[in-house]
């Protein structure tokens, strides 16, 4: 699925920001459910020390007794995650975000494959045995059969491959929740389109708004991060983000119109969004426009970030500013929080960043947040971190994970 190039077009955003503020968004304290573990060490105290901050009812508070460790089974989710939330909920319609803490789960691992599935795939890897047998015999003596027979496993190949891909059911556990309302069935495979998601905004989708709750997630290496995380968050509302933002796109910014797709709709969203920053003047925007990265030991004094690629590999050229906010856009930046993993959304989150995004596996680039549509949202100063997800992140119910204070409103010092 591709992500529609609408987004470069900044009088549909403006018009839109206008319905979107109608509607009564604003996250408020009230509205918040904080889900904490009663099996993982400072999980509970750092939820209580979280809500006391930013003065969320105590009632607000969901205890699960599960895995401290950072992947969990489809199994235990659904037992003994989704219940007792889900429950919450029903009994408290006005809750349209949930904060999870550290020492739960960042990752559902799949269920495997549905015996229909493995009917399926056993059959295609058949047929593939088949043609490769009776290319590599002597019975197809005509050119023309040989070349056909060719062409035929090539696509049967390529079938395979698509096939494969649709049954990857690993999901994040917080993306997981965004549907955790709906008590339907939903597919598991691969993802859901998000119904907030402005791309889809005239699109049909399984899931309906109402079914969607915002979530996010106050995680890190340790609690002094989680708390970091917070106490960060809160002073730089008050006080402003210094700093100025980088953008580290891969290619220059092309000069003709067209509709992108994949990687080059994600560069020229990188684009747009240093862009629409420098308009505004009230932050100085860099940016790197050539495949190199920005350079390590540079230290930038960074309020905001957005860039690619570099799998798993940090690059540490950045001096995170308190309140900062930014994400990589990679395959597997958020696979752990712990450990000594060089992912970019840990070794962020431990060098000072208060707000990253990034997956638990491969999302594939167009599952990724619309930089475009993220950082102008959250630097109008008036959504929250959770509201400015909501609306650039294209799917749920699969791998992204945010890593922050969804109350936070980003405030750049005048």
């Amino acid at each position: 699925m591709r992500v529609k190039s609408v987004f470069g077009h900044i009088v549909f955003i403006l018009l839109f920001s206008l319905i979107f503020y109608c509607h009564g968004f604003a996250l408020s304290a009230n509205e918040v459910l904080v889900v904490a573990n009663k099996n993982a060490a400072r999980s509970v105290g750092l939820a209580k020390y979280y809500m006391e901050k930013r003065q969320i009812p105590e009632e607000n508070l969901v205890l699960l007794f599960m895995t401290d460790k950072e992947t969990c089974t489809r199994e235990d989710y659904l037992k003994k995650a989704v219940p007792p939330i889900r429950r919450f909920l029903e009994k408290n319609p006005d809750i349209r975000a949930i904060v999870t803490l550290y020492g739960l789960p960042i990752r559902i691992a799949s269920p495997g494959n549905t015996p229909e599935e493995t009917e399926e795939l056993s059959r295609l890897n058949t047929r593939k045995k088949e043609m490769e047998d009776l290319l590599a015999g002597n019975t197809l003596t005509d050119m023309e059969d040989k070349k056909e027979k060719t062409v035929e496993l090539k696509a049967l190949n390529r079938q395979i491959k698509q096939y494969k891909r649709q049954l990857d059911k690993v999901a994040s556990f917080d993306s997981e929740l965004m549907a955790v309302k709906r008590k339907d069935p939903y597919p598991i495979n691969m993802w859901q389109p998000n119904p907030f998601f402005l791309g889809f905004r005239q699109q049909k989708t399984l899931l309906q708004q109402s079914e969607i709750m915002m979530t996010s997630r106050l995680d890190g290496a340790d609690p002094d991060i989680v708390k970091r995380i917070i106490d960060d968050s809160i002073e730089a509302e008050k006080t402003g983000v210094k700093g100025d933002a980088y953008f580290d796109a891969r290619w220059k910014k092309p000069k003709e119109k067209k509709p992108w797709g994949g990687y080059a709709f994600y560069d020229q969203s990188i684009h747009l969004a240093a862009d629409n920053l420098s308009t505004q003047k009230s932050i100085r925007v860099i940016v790197n426009d050539d495949q190199s990265l920005f350079k390590k030991g540079s230290n930038y004094k960074t309020a905001l970030y957005c860039g690619w690629y570099r799998l798993a590999n940090y690059v540490d050229a950045f001096n995170w500013q308190k309140g900062s906010v930014g994400f990589h856009i990679a395959s597997s930046e958020c696979t752990t929080l712990k450990g000594n993993s060089n992912v970019w959304c840990k070794k962020m989150l431990d060098k000072g960043i208060a707000a990253t995004v990034g997956p638990v596996g491969d999302p594939y680039v167009q599952a990724c947040p619309v930089p475009e549509i993220f950082f102008r949202f959250l630097t109008e100063g008036v959504l929250t971190l959770a509201e400015s997800y909501l609306v650039s992140q294209p799917f749920l119910s699969w791998k992204m994970v945010l890593v922050g204070d969804p109350l936070y409103r980003f405030n750049l010092k005048p």
